[in-house]
């Protein structure tokens, strides 16, 4: 089956998008200057400006800047850390690569982020290390102002894992603004990709911000001096240099991104009340990460599937298991508080094409396509009933 909507297109780049790339890689080439440099400064500059974060430091990948964020907030060997059941596996992982033991924690079944509620009587009984809250599918927790007056109230780190959040805003301000740590990911796919992988570090606090450079460049204090045990995570000056170019044109691919995740929530909740398209809390401005659909009725969840596969429209499901689930973390999680919502959520979810200048003909086939399922869905159940 040829594919008439990819679920993602990294190609549909702005015009002179790419010439100007090139002219950078030409630059950087024949200079040789493929580490730090002027590229690097720029970069952290920019995002900075973008994130109204006090400090910002780049790192290799997100799952390393999770791993920094967690080292740099004084997690040890045999702390607990609290982390959401619905996530990507890199948030449990960077919890074990620091030697802590994860405590997973359900989600709030309308916004889809951790229970805070949970958290609340789980920072009285099992009394852990930090926390980790992930600003999933484009949004955060409705209770984020919340959770972060428990964590400052009990003086627990609260790390925000914004890995698929940057451009959203909360309460009117970037979600990083106010966050005392938080880290992102440019892995090609998020809204602000890079070239290759890469993350970032974003904190309130010049020590912290020292600590984490410190640690991302082998502990180093000086050339052949170092304070601390770290490891190579630095981002490098291609990448640097691709993601501020990126920059230049956030403000038009975050537009572009809500626009179609607007339209899809237009049309999919005049549909189907089986069908639920899962949008933003009000306190804030999504990015348009990703469409997310809810679909309880697992038989009407298939035929929609199957209607996208047979008209070549590519799909998701973020995720199809939570972290519980998940084969390698049955021996390694200190303990579980509920499951059953985040269960459902990876059951009943499906993500429909979404990203930067997707058409308006390519939206219309999806939904077109989506509303045609429905339909012979409706029309098999009655002719059942009958």
């Amino acid at each position: 089956m040829t594919t008439k909507v990819p679920f993602i297109d990294l190609t549909r780049f702005e015009p002179e998008f790419l010439s100007a790339w090139q002219e950078r890689v030409v630059q950087l080439s024949s200079a040789a200057q493929y580490i730090g440099g002027p590229w690097l400064n720029a970069v952290e500059d920019a995002l900075t400006a973008a994130t109204d974060a006090k400090f910002v430091v780049t790192c290799a990948n997100g799952t390393d800047a999770l791993q920094l964020a967690l080292r740099a907030a004084g997690i040890t060997p045999g702390d607990i850390v609290l982390i959401p059941d619905l996530t990507f596996w890199a948030t449990f992982e960077a919890v074990i690569n620091v030697g802590a033991s994860p405590y997973v924690v359900d989600c709030d079944a309308h916004d889809l982020a951790i229970d805070v509620d949970r958290v609340g009587r789980l920072i009285n009984t099992v009394r852990p290390a930090a926390v980790i809250v992930v600003h999933l599918y484009g949004w955060g927790s409705e209770a984020l102002s919340i959770l972060r007056h428990l964590c400052r109230a009990a003086g627990i780190p609260l790390i925000e894992d914004a890995a698929q959040a940057f451009g959203v805003r909360y309460e009117g301000k970037p979600v990083f603004a106010e966050a005392q740590i938080a880290t992102t990911s440019f892995y090609p796919a998020k809204v602000l990709g890079a070239a290759g992988d890469g993350g970032a570090v974003f904190c309130q606090d010049a020590g912290m911000a020292e600590r984490i450079r410190c640690l991302s460049n082998h502990g180093r204090t000086g050339h052949y001096q170092h304070e601390a045990v770290g490891w190579n995570s630095r981002l490098d000056s291609l990448q640097a240099a691709y993601l501020e170019l990126s920059l230049l044109h956030i403000n038009a691919r975050l537009a572009s991104r809500r626009k179609i995740a607007k339209r899809y929530r237009d049309h999919l909740l005049a549909w189907e009340p089986d069908l639920v398209a899962v949008g933003p809390p009000d306190a804030y401005e999504e990015n348009g990460y990703c469409n997310v659909c809810l679909v309880g009725d697992s038989a009407l969840k298939q035929a929609i599937e199957a209607r996208l596969q047979l008209t070549g429209i590519e799909f998701a499901r973020i995720y199809p298991a939570p972290i519980s689930a998940q084969p390698g973390a049955k021996a390694l999680c200190a303990g579980h508080s509920g499951g059953r919502v985040a269960s459902r959520v990876c059951e009943s979810v499906l993500n429909l094409p979404l990203f930067a200048y997707m058409t308006e003909s390519e939206v219309d086939l999806v939904t077109a396509t989506v509303g045609r399922a429905i339909e012979q869905h409706r029309q098999t159940r009655s002719n059942g009933s009958g």
